[in-house]
């Protein structure tokens, strides 16, 4: 353990560390505080009354699979007993006064505002669900899809036998999970093509949405919102180019923006509002440092940085900027992330990571790929009995071969070869790395070459294996 103090007149002085925000970022960072130093003094504000919400629980919530709406959160304030350690729900962090090396902090449930002094300041701020600015966002049942208050407004609303129409706007991962898990007559709008297609390419979305219509969800793309309209101030409609749709709940799943509005002209910023950091994660103010879902992450396979607001991010970033917290400049600069995630679509199940087509064009990156097509196991065994199809797409530089992303789909859960792709990527493999991979064989499991041996070698344009 490493032990950072200062002494005046003999007295040790503890290190003053202040974290803003209690979610995946802030909660890693007084883990690997408590696990690093010694002589330090930690206080993390949260803005919101519940610490620590975790909305990528929300699913599981809104399915009944959780033992308590309470549980789904990172930590409880109880959950850092120590003497060192301050954990103030309702506490909102309103300025930076870097000169002082001082924050405003008010107290939401009196008002009352405090200044306080740090040594090290941690921003993990994180990011709001967008709403839309349309007419008619304050109906009551208009509803975001984030937090602990809406979790539990949307599942009065779903158990609410009254209740018929479910729209859901935006088929991203949240918009999804929404439409999955509503058991109502759910209409899927989004201004893009296609369920899902920031996320995955077409031949697996084409899959999902064609699943998604035989379970009853009505989707319709490229469809341009006007406004929520309804009388006694409750939502009825949603009116479109499209036409209007029946609605007793609207939920909004259209993406979200950072919470980077208080830091504007202190905390440098882009023009979209993330948090400018470098290579070390550092901000343009000394010794304030932000990590998480409000700042852009370096991404390896696009080899900068990009957006990408996921648990995993933040909670590595977290990771490597407490340990070089103390160095003036740290031996190394932050890794980067892949970013990689997972979704059930009712009776199918995802896994993605690093770049597909969508975000290597934002991105600005040259992508060549392959789509294979297999059954999981050698074809001699049935699919009922266990041998479904199962769909790769693999996303390679043209020239090298490296590989820069990739996707696995099956209605047998296969996601665990995301972590396979993801740990491809970051270790900068190419394609004929993975083709020749040595992965197990055993045919209630997997074929004589494993999936991902066989995707590879199908996107080098190899004889394809005998499926007998």
């Amino acid at each position: 353990m490493l032990i950072y103090s200062q002494k005046l007149g003999g007295i040790n002085v503890k290190k003053k560390i202040i974290i803003v925000g209690a979610s995946h970022g802030g909660h890693q960072s007084i883990l690997e505080l408590l696990s690093r130093y010694e002589d330090i003094d930690i206080t993390l504000f949260e803005a919101g009354n519940f610490v620590s919400f975790m909305s990528c629980g929300m699913e599981l919530y809104l399915e009944n699979s959780v033992t308590d709406v309470n549980a789904v959160r990172n930590f409880r304030p109880e959950s850092f007993p120590q003497e060192n350690v301050h954990i103030l729900n309702n506490h909102q962090v309103t300025k930076i006064n870097s000169d002082k090396r001082t924050v405003f902090v008010t107290d939401l449930e009196n008002g009352k505002q405090t200044e306080e002094s740090y040594d090290k300041l941690i921003l993990s701020s994180g990011v709001n669900p967008k709403s839309l600015p349309i007419a008619g966002n304050e109906l009551e049942n208009v509803y975001l899809m984030r937090g602990y208050d809406w979790a539990t407004k949307i599942k009065s609303k779903l158990e609410n036998p009254e209740v018929k129409n479910i729209t859901v706007v935006g088929a991203g991962y949240i918009g999804i999970e929404a439409a999955v898990k509503a058991g109502k007559h759910v209409t899927l709008l989004d201004v893009i093509d296609r369920p899902l297609g920031t996320y995955l390419d077409s031949e697996l979305t084409d899959i999902i949405s064609a699943h998604l219509a035989d379970k009853g969800v009505e989707i319709h793309t490229g469809v341009k919102i006007s406004a929520f309209s309804g009388q006694n101030n409750k939502v009825q409609f949603v009116k479109s180019n499209q036409g209007d749709f029946p609605s007793d709940v609207v939920i909004q799943a259209a993406g979200v923006q950072p919470n980077t509005e208080w830091l504007k002209g202190t905390v440098a910023l882009d023009e979209r509002g993330w948090i400018k950091n470098d290579e070390y994660l550092r901000t343009n103010l000394p010794d304030v440092y932000a990590i998480g879902d409000a700042t852009l992450a370096y991404s390896i396979a696009a080899r900068k940085k990009v957006p990408v607001a996921l648990a995993t991010v933040a909670r590595r970033e977290a990771r490597y900027l407490v340990k070089h917290l103390f160095e003036k400049t740290p031996a190394v600069p932050f890794a980067g992330i892949v970013g990689s995630s997972a979704l059930s679509v009712f009776d199918y199940h995802f896994a993605q990571s690093g770049l597909n087509s969508f975000t290597a064009e934002r991105a600005g990156v040259k992508i060549a790929s392959s789509f294979y097509e297999d059954t999981l196991r050698p074809s001699y065994v049935p699919e009922d009995k266990g041998n479904p199809k199962v769909y790769v797409k693999l996303f390679f530089d043209p020239e090298t071969h490296r590989l820069l992303g990739g996707a696995v789909l099956s209605t047998y859960d296969i996601t665990a070869q995301g972590n396979v792709l993801a740990l491809a990527i970051s270790h900068q493999l190419k394609v004929e790395d993975l083709a020749e991979a040595d992965f197990f064989f055993q045919p209630g499991f997997d074929r004589q070459w494993s999936l991902l041996n066989l995707a590879a070698q199908h996107a080098l344009g190899e004889v394809e294996f005998t499926r007998k």
